[in-house]
C-alpha cells in the first residue's frame, strides 16, 4: 500500500493534496502487532502541496502463509469510514482513506500523522498526571456526549446486542472461568469463586441496565492511558484517541472503569477516582447530556466495575501476557472490594 500513486489518490479523494501528487514515499518507522503493521510514512511532493501532510501513518493488516487476510478488522475500518466522519470535534485523528480486506488483499488505513503535533503521556504502565488524567476524562465525555441517547445507534451506527447474543457471551466467559480457575486455581479462593458465580448468576438481572437502551452512547472499548495522544505543549490541539477495535454501545462508565479502576493501584485510585467523575459529570452537562445525575453514574460505574472483573480471565485465556492480566486481575478485584460491587449481586 505504500505506494506513491495509491496514497495520492487517497489524499485527492479526502481533499488533502489538491493537485499535489506524491513523489516519493520513505518509510520513518516501523511497528509490527500481532494484528497489524503501522508505518509512519515521509512524503515528497510534485506541484503545489500548500496543506498537504509532509507524513501520514499507514496502519494495514497481513496476509497469511495462503494469501488471505489473516485478520479483517472490519470493527476499526466501520468506525472510521462511517462513524468519526460524523463527530464534530476533534477526538479522533483524520482518517485519509479505510479500505476493508478482500479474498487477496489485507485491509488498511491511512491516519493523521500525530508524532510532532501530540505525545503520549507515560511509558506503560506508569500512569499520567493528575492533570493529564483531567484531560482525558474529559475528552471521553465530550466524545460520549457527541452520541448520548442518539436515535442512529444500532440503526446506522453500531448494533445492539440480542438476548441470544449476550448469553452465548455469559456462556463463552464460563468456559473461560472454568479454564482459568484449573489453570490458576490458587488466584480464585472461595470468596473469588463465589462472586464470580454470583455475576453470572446474575447477570440477566444485571444486564437490564443496557437493555433498557437508555442513557447509552459510543464507547471506545480499550481507553487505557496510551491509546490517548495529548497536545504538545503550546499546540493548541485537541487529545485525540487512537485504536478504535472495540468500539461498541454501552454505558459510558465502560471506558472511566477500564482506565481508572482496572488500572490504577488503590493508593491512587482512592485519591483521583471521585474527583475524576466529578469533572467527567460536569464536562457532559456542558456538552448538553441531560436526565443524568451523578448519582446514575455512581450506580453504572460501580457495575461497569463489577463487569470488568472478567476481562483479566478473558486476557488469560487468550494468551496476553501474565505481567498485563495478572496485576488487572489483584487492581480490579481491590476496586471491586473498595466500591462493594458485591453488593449489587444481593437482590
Amino acid at each position: 500500500m505504500a505506494d506513491a500513486g495509491r496514497i495520492t489518490e487517497a489524499l485527492r479523494r479526502s481533499g488533502a493534496a489538491g493537485s499535489a501528487r506524491v513523489s516519493n514515499v520513505a518509510v520513518l518507522s516501523s511497528l509490527r502487532k500481532a494484528r497489524s503493521h503501522t508505518l509512519r510514512l515521509r512524503l515528497s511532493y510534485e506541484g503545489s502541496a500548500r496543506g498537504a501532510p509532509g507524513s501520514i501513518i499507514l496502519k494495514m493488516g497481513d496476509l497469511d502463509s495462503e494469501g488471505l487476510p489473516s485478520y479483517a478488522n472490519r470493527h476499526e475500518i466501520v468506525f472510521y469510514r462511517d462513524v468519526s466522519p460524523a463527530l464534530s470535534g476533534h477526538v479522533v485523528p483524520f482518517c485519509f482513506e479505510a479500505v476493508e480486506a478482500t479474498e487477496a488483499s489485507a485491509w488498511h488505513l491511512l491516519l493523521e500523522d500525530l508524532t510532532d503535533s501530540h505525545f503520549i503521556a507515560t511509558e506503560w504502565p506508569l500512569p499520567p498526571t493528575p492533570m493529564q488524567s483531567e484531560s482525558m476524562v474529559q475528552t471521553l465525555a465530550r466524545f460520549h456526549a457527541a452520541w448520548w441517547d442518539r436515535s442512529c445507534l444500532g440503526v446506522s451506527v453500531g448494533s445492539w446486542r440480542d438476548a441470544a447474543t449476550l448469553a452465548k457471551g455469559l456462556r463463552n466467559f464460563a468456559e473461560q472461568f472454568a479454564r482459568f480457575n484449573n489453570r490458576y486455581p490458587e488466584l480464585i479462593p472461595a470468596d473469588r469463586r463465589a462472586l464470580y458465580e454470583g455475576l453470572l448468576d446474575n447477570a440477566p438481572r444485571l444486564l437490564a441496565r443496557y437493555h433498557s437502551r437508555r442513557h447509552l452512547t459510543l464507547i471506545h472499548g480499550d481507553a487505557h492511558p496510551w491509546n490517548f495522544f495529548l497536545p504538545r505543549p503550546g499546540s493548541g490541539g485537541d487529545v485525540k484517541l487512537i485504536d478504535w477495535e472495540d468500539w461498541s454501545i454501552n454505558t459510558a462508565t465502560d471506558d472511566l472503569a477500564y482506565m481508572i479502576s482496572m488500572l490504577w493501584y488503590p493508593d491512587r485510585r482512592r485519591r483521583m477516582e471521585r474527583p475524576l467523575l466529578d469533572l467527567y459529570h460536569a464536562e457532559l452537562l456542558a456538552q448538553g447530556v441531560s436526565g443524568y445525575d451523578r448519582q446514575a453514574l455512581d450506580d453504572d460505574y460501580r457495575l461497569s466495575v463489577l463487569w470488568l472483573i472478567t476481562r483479566p480471565i478473558h486476557q488469560a485465556m487468550i494468551n496476553i501476557p501474565a505481567r498485563v492480566w495478572w496485576n488487572n486481575f489483584e487492581r480490579i478485584m481491590l476496586a471491586v472490594d473498595d466500591l462493594r460491587c458485591r453488593d449489587l449481586l444481593v437482590r
